[in-house]
């Protein structure tokens, strides 16, 4: 099995200095205080400021985007604030929301509080559902040209090659593993079929609970680092939780919040299953192709174990007969 690289890794040298230092090239002066955020892909820093309220930073991995796909989300973030939806856009600073310094890419935005929503409360799911759709109404208005796709290929197909190709699968379960990814990948694709051809927009691509701010204003999502072109159902299944009478109802209070502002194409419900199995193989590459970066084995200590992988096999084992259930036809 693979382990840990020992080199240094790009991100060790992003010390306290250099972000002080990265923000003072754009007019910022921080006061000293820097909170680490929750977040592994990136780095994102709350900084204290000499005058005024504290920013958030977020220096961008390298290698991950290029500078024309990170400004193309700022700028659908920057369209949806224009639209009145409660996002976190990037700050302009010298007539500009990229910046450089230090070999780093980073970002400026305005610090926005707020707690975890309320996903089992019925008013709150129907109100995220109005906010979502007020996203889709804005996504489906042109196309990202510089980000890619969210389906089975860049999900599943191109992970899954990631990992055979790796060595991180211990030899003894490789075989095994493999023929359940088959199983579920051609689960998916008998799911995109029933699904039918459906539009794809632009969409905040990570809609977990994490990424929703909730105030007394209602929510505003954040980190759309994770943008693509894909199915509206992307941004909605992952909402959904318990089981499966559980989800059915979720489904339906996200509903009825959503198509107050889009259409929503009910075949789209097919691929509910198919996207969370997307997920979880996508999941275990991304983990693998971000094991030279120090932070991910402190954080995931449990990756690339044996009980990890045989757990993988159980759970998409599970996924596989989900796809054959019938769609969570809300009630």
């Amino acid at each position: 099995m693979t382990t840990a690289p020992t080199e240094t890794h790009p991100f060790s040298r992003l010390d306290p200095q250099l972000v002080l230092e990265a923000i003072e090239s754009v007019g910022l002066y921080g006061d000293g205080r820097l909170l680490a955020l929750n977040s592994y892909e990136n780095r994102v820093y709350q900084v204290g400021m000499e005058e005024g309220p504290p920013v958030v930073v977020k220096f961008y991995r390298p290698g991950r985007w290029s500078d024309a796909a990170i400004l193309e989300e700022h700028a659908f973030v920057a369209e949806l604030d224009e639209q009145e939806v409660p996002v976190v856009p990037a700050m302009v600073l010298d007539g500009r929301t990229l910046h450089a310094f230090g070999g780093f890419r980073f970002a400026v935005f305005p610090r926005r509080g707020g707690r975890a929503p309320e996903l089992d409360d019925p008013a709150t799911l129907e109100w995220i559902g109005r906010f979502i759709g007020r996203i889709h109404v804005v996504g489906a208005a042109k196309p990202f040209l510089e980000r890619p796709a969210l389906d089975p290929q860049t999900f599943g197909r191109e992970p899954y090659a990631y990992l055979r190709s790796h060595d991180f699968l211990p030899p003894e379960l490789l075989q095994t593993w493999s023929s359940v990814v088959e199983q579920a990948l051609d689960g998916v694709q008998r799911c995109y079929e029933r699904a039918g051809e459906l539009p794809l927009l632009r969409l905040h691509g990570d809609c977990h609970g994490g990424n929703v701010l909730w105030t007394p204003d209602g929510p505003h999502y954040v980190d759309f680092d994770d943008s693509r072109m894909g199915p509206a159902m992307q941004d909605l299944w992952m909402l959904l939780s318990g089981e499966r009478q559980e989800m059915v109802r979720q489904m339906g209070d996200v509903l009825a919040g959503y198509e107050d502002f889009c259409e929503f194409h009910p075949r789209q419900l097919y691929l509910v299953e198919a996207l969370r199995t997307l997920r979880l193989i996508h999941y275990s590459a991304w983990l693998a192709s971000r094991w030279d970066d120090p932070a991910f084995p402190a954080a995931f200590p449990w990756f690339n174990t044996q009980r990890y992988w045989q757990d993988r096999i159980l759970e998409l084992r599970e996924q596989v007969a989900l796809m054959d259930e019938p769609p969570l036809w809300p009630v």
